[in-house]
């Protein structure tokens, strides 16, 4: 009989159990964050009815990266991203929140998208929202950020430092309107400056050209070399947007964050934020693309609800960054190849019941311990297990150790080998 693969579907993670350590160390890391800034985790279902996912009723028509697939007469799809669940979530239980709702989500999300480098279908999300009923101050924007701040720095030792570029589509929507653009041409427009980053200067300004004009390229050119200021005392929206902007920075810095700043050619999705938008960049791997993103978005959830519920959030893309770091071995994942303190060694049948008894008092004490309990194998073949999970130490029970009740205990590092009493043994080690 032929053997079946063993390799996962193109798209989806498996890692290894050292690589395993770290990403649930980082994830557990920045949840902790979450909970201390009072996000409440929400665990959502993976499926979704069709019509929750997209408002497109023929299937051969929707052009989207979804998985969907039917039981029955019920069109069904896994989630692409963590925001639809919510938003279905929070209409269905305006009674049970409290708002401004924070909630956040360590989910797997899932993407039919063409496989590659840092980009998979199958990837966890974690994500972060604050939630208002007819409003949501500007002030919740600089708390989302301040928390991205935080839940990055968490994990620095692994990832590097970041910085978290903030944009504003108000001020591109008020310049746009001075300019006199279309709908049409705005969109292009904005398509064209979120591109502007992998590209280099001359080659921007001719797309620019191209789709507004010689005139109007010059004064979007000033955004990047004058600056938003610059652009003051034009319009009462455009006032107000590059004010919106100004106080923003203010108070980010009163909050603490340093590695945030105004990047206006950050734009994000079009029919979607409403507000400031934002994307998070490692600085050490400045072509790895972005890493977290998100903003202000109005009428979250309008086809679950007529109440209207205004929300700024964003997403972490942690097995993009994880698993891509790991994979190029930018993660030193040394600190993760020890994860067992103990490994508790048994020679022979009769002493299993002494020997588990020292494994429960060893566990008792919050101390990693693994038993092997093939009490018929060898000596030889119990240590190399030890070596190869690479404990710290073994304790060998033998027929001595069960009648004296002293433990003999090996340092695996240093080859040292003491007999010793449990208790004292475990309180040396539980001090060091």
């Amino acid at each position: 009989m032929d053997l079946k693969p063993t390799k996962p579907l193109s798209g989806f993670i498996e890692l290894l159990p050292v690589q395993q350590r770290c990403f649930d160390e980082c994830a557990r890391r920045m949840q902790e964050v979450l909970k201390t800034a009072g996000f409440t985790r929400l665990d959502l279902p993976a499926i979704e009815r069709a019509e929750v996912l997209t408002d497109k009723d023929n299937w051969d028509e929707i052009e989207t990266q979804m998985f969907l697939f039917q039981k029955g007469d019920t069109k069904m799809g896994l989630r692409y991203d963590g925001t639809v669940g919510l938003a279905r979530y929070v209409s269905g239980h305006l009674s049970d929140l409290v708002f401004p709702f924070r909630a956040t989500q360590l989910n797997r999300v899932y993407r039919g998208e063409r496989p590659q480098k840092g980009r998979y279908r199958e990837l966890y999300q974690m994500d972060l929202d604050i939630l208002g009923i007819g409003g949501l101050s500007n002030n919740y924007d600089a708390e989302i950020i301040s928390t991205i701040s935080r839940t990055f720095e968490s994990v620095k030792e692994f990832i590097g430092p970041v910085t978290i570029c903030i944009g504003s589509r108000p001020f591109w929507n008020a310049l746009s309107d001075i300019l006199g653009l279309d709908t049409c041409v705005r969109n292009q427009l904005f398509i064209w400056i979120d591109k502007r980053a992998k590209m280099d200067e001359k080659d921007f300004e001719i797309g620019l050209k191209d789709i507004v004009g010689e005139k109007d390229t010059i004064e979007i050119l000033k955004v990047f070399t004058t600056g938003y200021k610059s652009f003051l005392n034009q319009s009462a929206n455009l006032d107000s947007a590059i004010s919106e902007i100004m106080e923003f920075e203010s108070l980010l810095t009163a909050m603490g964050v340093k590695n945030a700043k105004i990047d206006l050619s950050i734009m994000r999705g079009l029919a979607y934020y409403t507000g400031l938008v934002y994307e998070t960049y490692l600085n050490n791997y400045p072509d790895f693309g972005s890493v977290c993103g998100g903003g202000r978005y109005g009428e979250l959830a309008s086809k679950f609800s007529k109440t209207s519920i205004i929300g700024a959030g964003a997403a972490i893309g942690i097995s993009r960054m994880l698993v891509a770091l790991m994979d190029d071995n930018r993660i030193d994942l040394t600190r993760f190849e020890n994860p067992v303190d103990v490994s508790v060694l048994v020679m022979g049948q009769a002493q299993v019941a002494f020997a588990m008894s020292v494994l429960t008092a060893l566990r008792e004490a919050g101390i990693v311990a693994v038993p092997y309990l093939d009490a018929d194998r060898k000596f030889k073949n119990q240590m190399e297990y030890a070596d190869k999970i690479k404990s710290r130490f073994s304790i060998i029970i033998g027929e001595d150790e069960v009648k004296s009740g002293m433990l003999t205990v090996k340092n695996m590092a240093t080859g040292e080998q003491v007999k010793t009493d449990l208790n004292d043994w475990i309180a040396s080690l539980c001090s060091q």
